[in-house]
């Protein structure tokens, strides 16, 4: 059966063939459907693969699916082919009258009319899941997720473990930065959860409900109770823009953005795009936040944009931040106060926004050194750092510390009171800064204290509180902060990552995106420890 039939037929029968919740055609769209043969139930062509270097993915069309039977239709080998030279080599194995027969299992199959519902030997995901109990549950499908899920795969096998997550798309959030400013676009960030679950493991697209850590028992929003042996909690953190009066109505009006939101981060580059004069307004909040850098990083890139168009002279560029300090670690804050002061950026501590009038173009900030003092600043650009909190699940949780944050403890990612329960990332209370560069850090810790615990040994190694902020200062600058829990630099370059410097800047744009997808992910990056201390020649 030639693609073009397959593909009708597939619209003929309103078949979905799906790989792990994706439908294939849709996600190999770039690629060329060429074959898909086998089209008499129980038979195939063979095509040698090894000779082919394509990929080959199973589906078979079933009419349901139970403990005992699968009933099948059809069975399919679907070929995708990347070049030319692949599908010829298809094309001629396909004049081939030689014809094997399929596996005995198959044979005994019964055989029904198909119902266009379609599998894959992939990874499985459902609404509900069929197992309700798991040895590894895992809380969340971010970056923390995904790449523990990969990594407990491995320690525990495929059909161990489970991932709660209803999102059917995951963000690289570090890049939405450089989207904000024009320099990446928003699909540069986005890919199908689907492609970065791993596979075999079981994706349950549910929201977290409740967790019941004296039970074992997790509760999803369809009503499934889920009961693991071990918990890892990845629920990231709560975005709060309606605690600042105006908003989120306020991002309908043009003139204001936000980095930190995939349905607002076009709207900064819009805003920036559209300046004529005035203010520039960029501000940093009153609570906690993750990647702590990004508020006056898209300051810098806007600095530069103006001043590439033209624009700076009529343009007042204003950071007002709820901080008493620019930055947090002494050796990086000298490097960005002589930034703002060569550039002419007008930086205001302790202010915190409190209210936005689209209308009046005003943002209204309260001084927290005088409360209940404000202040009016209008505005032909704002950009918005929303105030943020813990997760709502883990916060009414018996997993919550007094703030509501996983209460862990902070050497081994243990939670304090409950041995079986983990966590990870921005959701901790971790008193370090809420990077991708601490999750890829704190994995590789994670997953030893896991592997020690299972053997009934104790955990040997300790998180030191690394990460990382790639601070942005221009289109092709950035000053590579790194440093732990105390505050102290902890460098993996042997020189002095407080300069600004290009190299730095084309890591953060294209290096570490793809350390992400392809090692992050896949649970194979686990932080610059082990090149830090080469690079030191094991000094550090």
């Amino acid at each position: 059966m030639p693609s073009g039939q397959f593909q009708s037929y597939v619209a003929q029968n309103n078949c979905h063939v799906s790989r792990g919740g994706i439908n294939v055609l849709g996600a190999h769209s770039d690629w060329m459907l060429v074959l898909s043969v086998g089209r008499e139930a129980g038979s195939a062509r063979l095509i040698p693969r090894r000779t082919l270097r394509c990929r080959a993915i199973p589906l078979f069309f079933h009419l349901g699916v139970n403990r005992k039977n699968l009933i099948v239709h059809s069975s399919f080998f679907l070929l995708f082919c990347q070049n030319w030279r692949q599908k010829q080599a298809v094309n001629n194995s396909c004049s081939s009258r030689t014809r094997i027969r399929m596996a005995s299992s198959l044979r005994r199959l019964r055989l029904y009319h198909s119902t266009g519902v379609a599998i894959s030997h992939l990874h499985t995901s459902s609404r509900a899941s069929a197992k309700q109990h798991y040895k590894m549950l895992v809380l969340g499908g971010g970056s923390g997720g995904i790449c523990m899920s990969a990594r407990m795969k491995r320690m525990l096998g495929a059909d161990n473990v489970a991932v709660v997550e209803p999102s059917e798309v995951h963000y690289y959030q570090p890049i939405w930065t450089l989207v904000g400013a024009g320099a990446k676009t928003t699909a540069s960030s986005a890919r199908p959860t689907a492609s970065v679950m791993p596979s075999g493991v079981k994706w349950v697209k549910s929201k977290v409900q409740e967790i019941h850590p004296d039970k074992n028992t997790v509760l999803v929003d369809d009503g499934t109770e889920i009961s693991y042996e071990y918990l890892i909690v990845a629920l990231g953190l709560q975005l709060h823009y309606e605690k600042i009066k105006g908003l989120p109505e306020a991002f309908e009006h043009p003139k204001i953005g936000s980095n930190y939101s995939i349905e607002t981060v076009e709207k900064t580059w819009k805003a920036l795009q559209n300046f004529k004069e005035g203010n520039a307004v960029f501000t940093f909040p009153n609570t906690p936040v993750k990647c702590a850098g990004a508020p006056q990083k898209i300051m810098y890139l806007s600095d530069a944009y103006l001043r590439k168009t033209g624009k700076r002279a009529k343009a007042n560029v204003i950071y007002n931040t709820s901080l008493p300090v620019l930055f947090g670690i002494k050796k990086y804050a000298d490097t960005l106060w002589d930034i703002v002061k060569s550039r002419d950026l007008q930086v205001n501590l302790r202010q915190n926004l409190i209210e936005v009038r689209p209308d009046k173009r005003e943002a209204v900030f309260e001084n927290l050194d005088k409360p209940g003092e404000t202040k009016v600043c209008e505005y032909e650009m704002l950009h918005v750092t929303p105030p943020m909190g813990p997760s709502l699940v883990v916060k009414g949780s018996p997993l919550a510390d007094e703030n509501g944050w996983l209460d862990l403890n902070k050497e081994t990612l243990q939670h304090n009171k409950y041995p079986n329960v983990f966590g990870i990332g921005d959701c901790t209370n971790l008193p370090t800064a809420k990077t991708g560069a601490a999750v890829a850090a704190q994995s590789a810790i994670l997953n030893r204290t896991i592997g020690k615990l299972l053997k009934n040994q104790k955990p040997d190694k300790k998180y030191d509180g690394y990460t990382s902020c790639p601070l942005v200062t221009s289109y092709n600058t950035v000053v590579l902060a790194e440093f732990d829990y105390n505050g102290q630099p902890l460098e993996t370059f042997p020189i002095n990552q407080a300069k600004e410097r290009r190299l730095m800047y084309y890591m953060k744009a294209d290096v570490m995106p793809h350390l992400y997808w392809h090692g992050l992910l896949r649970g194979l990056w686990g932080g610059p420890g082990p090149y830090r201390k080469l690079l030191h020649l094991g000094m550090k």
